[in-house]
């Protein structure tokens, strides 16, 4: 059986994102994001509603307007968590996160890559790599979090921060690239 181009994308498999299929699950994606950037800040609800429907599923997340993503679909969240203002979430693979999970200002969380090879790109296809943020991570505003990273729970990563390598549980980590500067303690 041959794989859909969603499936493959979801896969972490080079996949064609001009696919027909996946172009309207984009489009889709950003009218709910444009419903959610233009709501109003006194209507909590037809924000969760918005947030719901953007992810296929119920939530309790507060996300702060603008907020941009591919998919939503493939944002799979906890409990309680907050986005703060102008976050992007490239959610062509999947990204996890846990309870209690805290994004500063203009966070980018990005599972998209692309083939290294010149050649390879020429013919536009791309791929994906899942993230994993586990429970009561904070990240600090602007920092990027990169394909196939994984942060342990507890860990806070500072403003600013490129993390291309996974960051351990109970520890603060921080700069470009993003490296573990010291535990932390309760």
């Amino acid at each position: 059986m041959n794989k859909t181009e969603q499936q493959k994308m979801v896969a972490g498999e080079l996949y064609d994102p001009a696919d027909p299929e996946l172009a309207a699950a984009r489009q889709r994606a950003r009218e709910l994001t444009t419903l959610l950037n233009n709501s109003p800040e006194g209507a909590p609800s037809q924000r969760t509603r918005i947030i719901g429907e953007l992810l296929g599923k119920p939530s309790n997340a507060v996300i702060q307007p603008p907020f941009y993503c591919d998919y939503g679909a493939n944002i799979n969240m906890g409990q309680n968590v907050y986005f703060n203002f102008n976050c992007v979430v490239l959610d062509v693979a999947p990204v996890n996160i846990g309870d209690h999970v805290l994004f500063g200002p203009a966070v980018q969380v990005y599972t998209a890559t692309h083939p290294l090879n010149a050649a390879e790109r020429r013919k536009g296809l791309e791929s994906g790599k899942p993230i994993v943020i586990h429970d009561d991570v904070w990240i600090g505003g602007g920092a990027v979090i990169c394909p196939g990273v994984t942060i342990g729970a507890g860990s806070v990563i500072g403003s600013g921060s490129v993390v291309t390598k996974d960051i351990p549980a109970g520890v603060f980590a921080a700069g470009n690239p993003c490296k573990v500067i010291k535990p932390i303690s309760d």
